[in-house]
């Protein structure tokens, strides 16, 4: 599995497992327990992680997200030491730890709730991902 394997759907709690397109969208499957179906149409946002990232302060504008999990992985392994449900003060001083040149004005502590969660999540379900780091960019890179 990669991180273009997985995607998340707005409106939909945790993470999605991606099965196969279909005409007029894709199926989906519940990286939980219960792995539950679900078959998203064209309507819906739904983000593949592989294109998701942090804004950041710096020159690039903007950290993978990928990169941040294995920045988590490398500090804190399988314990960041804070969940979803933290304070927002915690969850901010946490991002602030790991990627210190994130823009604290674009990127909304609820953001920040979502990555936690994901992190966790991912740890559970696909813990080659992070171990592994950012597998999607090292390929292309060999590729040059």
């Amino acid at each position: 599995m990669e991180y273009s394997d997985i995607a998340s759907v707005a409106g939909k709690g945790g993470l999605f497992k991606v099965i196969k397109p279909t005409r007029t969208g894709v199926i989906l499957e519940s990286l939980d327990d219960a792995r539950k179906k679900l078959i998203a149409n064209a309507t819906q946002r739904i983000s593949v992680l592989s294109d998701i990232s942090i804004y950041t302060t710096d020159q690039e504008g903007s950290t993978p997200l990928p990169d941040i999990f294995k920045t988590i992985f490398d500090e804190f392994e399988d314990d960041p030491g804070i969940d979803s449900n933290s304070d927002t003060d915690e969850l901010k001083a946490f991002l602030k730890h790991v990627l210190p040149e994130y823009d604290e004005q674009r990127v909304y502590p609820s953001d920040i709730k979502k990555l936690v969660s994901w992190y966790k999540i991912l740890l559970k379900e696909a813990p080659e991902l992070i171990k592994n780091g950012n597998q999607d960019a090292s390929a292309e890179s060999t590729d040059q």
